[in-house]
């Protein structure tokens, strides 16, 4: 009963996030010398052309450090709806996640999750509510083509990603409630220890 589920997974489009983040893992395996040059050239060549998930999987089964590409193809979807909505504590981050901050403004919080993706595409609408985002350190976070709309962006997120973090690629818009992103506060330190 298993079976057919995993192998529809496998045979599900894969998008050029997905390529690019079994890209992105097959460089850092290069970089720390765990395949050599020519091994690079021809995985990305594969990557590159690969159209599945189950053409995917198998260009980096042998890396370790967690899936590039989970075989999902469903985004995550939090709505703030009037009440607001929070994802926060344990969870598994998949490899898209969709935010809608609707009037009670949506949190989003990455400092307890579990996380194998080396990308993660997070759409955020930040609509009257906003939306917030809280990013574990190491993590690299990029917004370049976040439209900040009339609520803006505010980010205190500073430093490098670190080597082997994954790196949360932010569109969308911000929406008259904006996007706040930071780093953990002591509250959610304390709670992961």
């Amino acid at each position: 009963m298993t079976a057919e589920p995993a192998r529809s997974a496998a045979r599900m489009r894969a998008s050029d996030a997905d390529r690019e983040a079994v890209v992105e893992q097959l460089r850092e395996a290069a970089a720390e010398g765990r395949i050599d040059m020519d091994e690079l050239d021809e995985r990305l060549n594969l990557a590159l052309t690969a159209k599945t998930y189950g053409e995917l999987a198998p260009i980096t089964d042998d890396l370790g450090g967690g899936p590039a590409v989970q075989a999902t193809g469903e985004p995550l979807v939090l709505r703030g709806g009037i009440h607001g909505v929070q994802r926060k504590g344990a969870w598994q981050v998949p490899p898209r996640v969709l935010v809608h901050g609707g009037i009670g403004g949506a949190l989003l919080d990455f400092s307890g999750a579990e996380c194998g993706q080396r990308v993660i595409e997070v759409e955020v609408e930040g609509q009257m509510g906003g939306v917030r985002i809280v990013v574990p350190d190491g993590w690299g976070v990029d917004t370049d083509t976040l439209d900040p709309a009339l609520g803006g962006l505010r980010s205190k997120v500073t430093g490098e990603r670190e080597p082997g973090a994954p790196l949360l690629r932010i569109t969308g818009s911000c929406g008259v409630g904006g996007v706040r992103i930071r780093r953990p506060g002591l509250r959610e330190r304390r709670k992961k220890r």
